[in-house]
């Protein structure tokens, strides 16, 4: 939800899945539509693939134990037949079948012979073989060249085309020729093919749809580490402190009220663990006046994680909103206005009206709702849908610049809603601060980094670091905003 590290180039965005070369544009691909495509399998992949490939302008050819009965099973265009006749009609054949009934075509060796093996399969648990399922067909059927791919790609995927799902190919394959072929299909089918290297990339490939959410992981037990920590915080506060210190029961506040008073509270952290990051990788390159030296691997994988964090942040943030309006329908809440209406006319006070407190809720409600509106634009330019319709100083721009600005916004969310009870003495519980001044410790510090960084004598200087200066050696290069010229040192051949 923020900018790629500062070492990485606008470019860096569009690299593939697994930081491998895209086939897509590739001028030795030609469209492949109108030839003849084989498909042995009669399952869900291979109905959904028949669909896919039939709607590409491809001629299908799909091979069952039992046609007859299949034939009702795939699109009308595709014709469906034994699994002998499939074979002798077609040169790529995609193999839709699980690794255990691999053995089942051993008979058609001889036919399969000097044909292009597309192995589509997956595993149902990680390395639960000593080989690849790709590997272990081409160990099959030695005399065919097997390619690994169209695994990660989802039979709904197929069916409704590239556009409502991950446009990634991934492939991989021993020959180049073969590689290009299946290449071609994967593009006259609306995909992006991309190469992963020789067959034995084929294990990674086909690890990766048994991976669940692996760049979430550390978020979201990031989340649930500062969720429980708040929440405990507060239940001490607003639920323990009452019933020691007054014997009053408030057991009640736990799914509303406390959980309501929790979830800003990590949502404004999470925000702010999002820049925090970034002021690290500034204050590193400045102490060591290189952009090339490697950062430490925890702030290397914090960085790639700040989209996740991001993410994580606006979804409490959102959750925030929606428990705070459903506050005044809560029966306790009810009772309380009744209990305070009563307590009221029994003094006989005609006017409740505090200026201070409206001003403060007023300011306080207005900048929550500016903050929540500029968090959705951070969650909805993320999205690559979106990202990829931006250039990189419009992504940058709102990424950076308006992500800095939600940060002040809900800093002054949190100070307006403080306000002056932060120095009431009552509010100091079991002699702990309110929980919203815990939450001002990282943003604040990540606000006065950015102020600093600001500053024309240091900004310069961490320009020229990431434009290739280093400290001791000779660059001589234009700021874009002035003529100024540095130099320092022997000669750079990094400029």
């Amino acid at each position: 939800m923020i900018m790629v590290p500062p070492r990485m180039s606008g470019g860096d965005m569009a690299k593939p899945l697994l930081g491998h070369q895209s086939m897509e544009g590739d001028p030795s691909i030609k469209p492949a539509a109108g030839r003849t495509i084989g498909v042995l399998g009669s399952g869900d992949f291979a109905r959904s693939l028949a669909l896919r490939l039939v709607c590409s302008g491809f001629k299908v050819v799909v091979g069952s134990r039992n046609p007859k009965r299949k034939a009702g099973l795939f699109p009308s265009a595709a014709e469906v037949t034994f699994q002998a006749e499939a074979v002798k009609k077609t040169d790529v054949i995609f193999v839709a079948v699980f690794r255990e009934h691999y053995s089942t075509l051993c008979d058609l060796a001889d036919l399969l012979a000097g044909k292009i093996l597309v192995d589509v399969s997956n595993n149902s648990e990680f390395n639960h073989h000593k080989e690849s399922n790709a590997e272990y067909l081409a160990s099959l059927f030695p005399a065919c060249t097997v390619v690994k791919g169209f695994n990660v790609v989802s039979a709904w995927t197929l069916q409704s085309g590239a556009r409502d799902g991950n446009k990634q190919v991934l492939i991989c394959s021993n020959n180049q020729e073969a590689k290009r072929t299946v290449a071609e299909i994967a593009q006259a089918m609306g995909f992006t093919p991309v190469d992963m290297g020789c067959m034995s990339s084929a294990r990674e490939i086909e690890n990766i749809p048994l991976r669940l959410l692996p760049a979430w992981k550390i978020p979201i037990f990031l989340a649930l580490g500062l969720f429980l920590c708040f929440f405990t915080y507060n239940l001490i506060r607003q639920v323990i402190h009452p019933y020691i210190r007054e014997q009053k029961n408030k057991l009640y506040k736990i799914p509303i009220e406390v959980v309501n008073t929790t979830l800003p509270c990590v949502a404004y952290v999470m925000l702010s663990l999002v820049y925090l990051p970034g002021v690290l990788a500034a204050c590193s390159q400045l102490y060591y006046g290189t952009k090339y030296r490697r950062f430490p691997d925890w702030l290397d994988q914090w960085l790639q994680h700040r989209k996740q964090i991001g993410l994580l942040s606006f979804f409490c943030a959102a959750l925030h909103a929606v428990y705070s309006l459903c506050l005044p329908m809560r029966r306790s809440h009810r009772y309380q206005l009744i209990e305070m209406a009563v307590k009221q006319a029994v003094e006989k006070k005609m006017n409740v009206w505090v200026e201070e407190e409206v001003w403060r809720m007023e300011i306080y409600i207005s900048v929550g709702i500016i903050a929540l509106g500029l968090l959705s634009l951070l969650a909805i330019t993320s999205l690559p849908s979106i990202a990829n319709s931006l250039n990189w100083r419009e992504f940058s721009f709102i990424q950076s610049t308006l992500g800095f600005i939600a940060l002040v916004i809900s800093t002054l969310h949190t100070l307006t809603y403080g306000w002056s009870r932060a120095f009431d003495e009552n509010q100091y519980k079991f002699y702990l601060p309110p929980t919203y001044t815990l939450t001002l410790l990282v943003p604040c510090t990540v606000i006065l980094a950015k102020v600093i960084f600001s500053l024309p004598c240091i900004q310069h200087r961490l320009l020229r670091i990431r434009r290739g200066w280093e400290k001791g050696r000779y660059v001589k290069f234009v700021l874009p905003s002035t003529t100024e010229e540095y130099s320092s040192g022997e000669t750079s051949s990094n400029v």
